[in-house]
């Protein structure tokens, strides 16, 4: 499963509802969403403090919403990190539900403000998200190492001040600050060697800090 499609499940409730904003649910996708190019080696990041998102190859790769993200992303060749996450037009959402329900994770459910809305998208199928909340409880207690995709979701949960609402039960008790002093301390150990490894680990950097979060906070403010 893709990082982006783990993300989803933690941000949307077994019901199909959204943890929180829409709006900070496709920052939070956007993110993931780079990290898997970059996994798929297809975008790095440069190595600055505000990192530029560069596309490596236009080849497709054969996932939906991975093709999807990349077609996307060609226009935003060489743009700020901050700039991309926040660009409305890389919200995956649509793909990623469709992906799901294809995989029998999630299906199609009633729309919402009576028939006007949105449809629904309830789980189908719990254990894929049982399954993740239990490596990210390991992971958070130190019982198993952190993958890559353990140290993303952290950290974009955390950028996105929502890890202690989404983990509320794998931080077995621990307060909002010792939280936050964990996934620091995960995403911080994140290996950094190739040049795949130093890219997820500026992603994930930059999500917890300054280079990201003004942008979003800026952006909701002046959006609501």
């Amino acid at each position: 499963m893709l990082i982006v499609e783990e993300l989803h499940l933690l941000l949307t409730t077994a019901d199909g509802a959204q943890e929180r904003s829409g709006s900070m649910r496709a920052y939070g996708e956007a993110a993931a969403i780079v990290t898997d190019l970059v996994l798929a080696n297809r975008v790095t990041l440069s190595e600055e403090k505000r990192p530029r998102v560069q596309i490596t190859s236009d080849a497709p790769i054969g996932h939906p919403v991975l093709d999807f993200a990349l077609e996307r992303l060609l226009a935003k060749d060489g743009a700020r990190l901050d700039s991309v996450i926040t660009w409305a037009k890389l919200d995956p959402e649509q793909p990623v539900v469709a992906s799901l329900v294809d995989a029998g994770v999630l299906a199609i459910g009633e729309r919402t403000f009576w028939g006007l809305g949105k449809a629904r998208t309830p789980e189908a199928d719990p254990a894929p998200e049982a399954a993740l909340r239990a490596r990210l409880a390991a992971v958070l207690a130190g019982t198993a190492p952190a993958g890559v995709a353990d140290a993303t979701l952290l950290a974009i949960l955390q950028g996105l001040d929502v890890a202690g609402t989404i983990l509320r039960e794998e931080a077995a008790g621990r307060r909002p600050r010792a939280l936050k002093a964990r996934i620091s301390e995960i995403v911080g150990a994140s290996p950094a060697g190739s040049a795949v490894e130093r890219a997820v680990q500026a992603m994930n950097t930059a999500i917890m800090t300054a280079a990201i979060i003004p942008a979003i906070t800026v952006t909701t403010i002046t959006s609501s």
